[in-house]
């Protein structure tokens, strides 16, 4: 377990967060084995959380609950919508008036050239009367198609400034309503991740930690952070510019079918095929990516364990073998990715391949049409500019086919979360012990009931336990690993229920109490310490934020912060970084007794809270900690059975049970389990030495 989750302790409570009581049921040494999971991705290029998956299990129901999250955003929603139809409907109209252009540009020259051969002013009527006459009849089509034609007129320049400026205002337009689209839109979304967020952590807190003894820290960490980011840039990415391309896809084919049904079912080619390059491209690069992410959790994985262990892979001379290693990973991701990247970079090709074979189709038949009489020029140009338009938002679509998946997926592992199963909701009525007096309550007694406990109903743990710990005792637990020790922490802090009996808090059951409640009157100083990216004087105060400097001083000296803090550069205010390497292992550790001393609960409970000082340190640091139990009720975990000698009572426990307790020289003179765990701890030496 790790320093940063084992003495992660909430603000102005001295209870412990959600995230440690992960790590604290994960190190009892009775918790069932979780299910095996598999390692994810860490070290500088995966920061330890496995990559979004590419697929959905349930792609259908879970895109649906997550459109659903956007209910609260109707009317954004509508809006975007609105926008967009406008925006769409500028856009599409421009390439209409730029053949309008071209026409006047066409009719133009051709007046022209016409006027040396017909009277300048001759009515088209008469014009094209007179070219058929001379066996012109492709001309006499195209000029019987013009409107407004008349010879020798040439360009109309007021009347071409008119389009441009035209067609430049609808642009304009078009951009500004997509603009506002994407600014409305994007508001939306964040607003409804925030909730996400939100609803997510609230979620966390709630859940009991057997959810998290069978779920990895990393695989929490990815569905809350990486999962979470995934949903925002897929709805970011995917709604606004599926929206956009699905309107410009009906926009353009009611344009195109305006101007020629039959160049406009010609396009529509475009569609079945784009279909089926999409589909089958995509289903191999599926398997792909995935291929890519699972050697990269792999390399990760490498890299992160060749860090962590840096120091050794130099003592033992194992470089040669760790770049070896780090290659084979390297390639097998190289040749992973190249491929996924290959293939599904394929389809864009593919689409304009199969637009431009649209292309050529449009302009051979509308070049006929054109000739027949049937089009005009700037139409075929027009047509033109709407098949591209029209191949364009199906690339887009069939590229965002696995962004879209992608995203939906990420959705589904969130609301697997969501939907995971809560602990006991604390009772409507509470019930409160005695008053609180200096910061906790005076003489806590808390007392086990007939109390029986297990992880799993197969095997029987805790059965029928009575305990009594009167208040300002010093209660020691000692026995080997998986006697249950851990777990009698964890029914103290209601991190788990007890199956039956209970467990009073002076003489209330703390099932009457709010958790809350419990653990403010209860602090935890444990082996590993846990300190944030903060001043020495803020990780004090982290259990008590409105404490004076007074009482942070007190509580430094209290815990012999004091005696080294003011050899660092800026003293208390020295800032420690997100590992405190600044400090030493015993530094750190006195730190958090310190925190310990100002948080003064009125239960205290000790995991070899002195383990990683010297010896010297740690027999003021047993002295400040009796100060600290006086007229407080602790508990103490201890492996040196040294350091518990003037425990008012021991517990010696074994697979569950309470097998000897009383006094040090009691327990010795008894010559049981206690006399066996005391020898055994000078044997081994000797043992080792035969």
């Amino acid at each position: 377990m790790t320093a940063e989750q084992r003495n992660d302790v909430e603000p102005e409570t001295g209870s412990i967060s959600a995230a440690t009581q992960t790590e604290i049921a994960a190190e009892a040494e009775t918790a069932p084995t979780p299910a095996v999971q598999p390692r994810r991705g860490g070290g500088p290029f995966g920061g330890g959380a496995q990559a979004p998956v590419q697929k959905a299990m349930n792609f259908g129901p879970s895109a649906k609950r997550l459109i659903g999250r956007l209910r609260p955003e109707a009317w954004p929603v509508i809006t975007v919508t609105v926008l967009a139809i406008i925006g769409v409907v500028f856009s599409v109209l421009g390439p209409k008036l730029l053949g309008e252009g071209t026409n006047i540009i066409f009719e133009g020259v051709v007046s022209s050239a016409l006027g040396q051969q017909i009277p300048d002013g001759t009515s088209q009527a008469e014009a094209v009367e007179m070219l058929r006459a001379a066996g012109q009849d492709d001309i006499a089509n195209m000029v019987s198609a013009m409107s407004g034609f008349s010879v020798g007129a040439g360009i109309d320049f007021a009347a071409l400034g008119t389009v441009l400026l035209g067609v430049l205002a609808l642009y304009l337009l078009a951009s500004l309503f997509m603009w506002l689209q994407g600014w409305v839109l994007n508001g939306a979304i964040q607003r409804t991740v925030y909730r996400l967020r939100e609803d997510v952590e609230e979620k966390v807190n709630r859940l009991p930690l057997k959810y998290f003894d069978g779920m990895q820290r990393g695989e929490v960490l990815s569905r809350v952070t990486n999962d979470m980011d995934n949903v925002s840039q897929s709805l970011q990415q995917t709604m606004s510019q599926m929206l956009t391309s699905l309107l410009t896809v009906v926009g353009v084919l009611v344009m195109m079918f305006t101007i020629s049904p039959l160049l406009a079912l010609v396009a529509l080619v475009t569609i079945p095929l784009s279909a089926v390059i999409t589909v089958v491209i995509a289903k191999r690069s599926q398997k792909m990516f995935a291929a890519q992410w699972k050697h990269t959790g792999a390399l990760n994985a490498r890299i992160e364990e060749t860090f962590t262990g840096h120091a050794l892979v130099k003592v033992f001379g194992r470089q040669k073998e760790v770049d070896e290693a780090f290659d084979e990973k390297n390639d097998e991701l190289y040749t992973a990715s190249f491929g996924a990247q290959f293939v599904s970079g394929i389809i864009m090709p593919a689409m304009m391949f199969v637009g431009n074979l649209v292309y050529v189709a449009i302009a051979v038949v509308g070049g006929l049409m054109v000739a027949g009489g049937t089009m005009r020029l700037g139409d075929v140009q027009a047509f033109i500019q709407y098949s591209r338009q029209f191949t364009q938002p199906l690339s887009q679509l069939g590229s965002m086919a696995n962004l879209l998946q992608s995203g939906v997926a990420s959705a589904e592992r969130i609301f697997e979360l969501l939907d995971a199963e809560e602990q006991d909701a604390d009772p409507q009525t509470p019930a409160s012990p005695a008053s609180v007096v200096d910061g906790g309550d005076a003489g806590a007694r808390l007392a086990f009931e007939d109390v029986s406990f297990s992880y799993s109903p197969e095997k029987p743990l805790i059965e029928h336990m009575n305990l009594v710990a009167e208040p300002g005792s010093t209660v020691a637990i000692v026995g080997p690993t998986g006697a249950g020790k851990t777990t009698l922490v964890n029914l103290i802090m209601r991190f788990y229920d007890v199956g039956s009996g209970r467990i009073t808090f002076n003489g209330v059951d703390i099932a009457d109490m709010t958790r809350d409640d419990l653990r403010s009157r209860t602090g935890m100083v444990l082996q590993d310490t846990w300190l944030f990216g903060g001043t020495i004087r803020e990780n004090i105060a982290y259990g008590r934020p409105d404490a004076t400097e007074e009482e942070i001083l007190a509580a430094a000296v209290a815990a012999y912060v004091d005696r080294f803090v003011h050899a660092l550069p800026d003293g208390y205010d020295t800032v420690l970084d997100d590992e405190a390497g600044n400090l030493s292992a015993g530094e750190k550790q006195l730190i958090t007794i310190a925190r310990a001393f100002l948080a003064r609960p009125s239960v205290l409970i000790l995991d070899e809270a002195t383990s990683s000082v010297d010896t010297r340190t740690e027999v003021l640091v047993q002295k400040a900690m009796a100060a600290l139990r006086a007229d407080r009720t602790s508990f103490v975990i201890a492996h040196r059975l040294s350091t518990i000698r003037d425990a008012d009572v021991i517990l010696v426990m074994e697979n569950g049970s309470i097998v000897e307790q009383g006094s040090h020289t009691d327990l010795l003179a008894a010559k049981g389990a206690y006399y066996r765990l005391y020898n055994a701890q000078f044997e081994a030496p000797v043992d080792e030495q035969v």
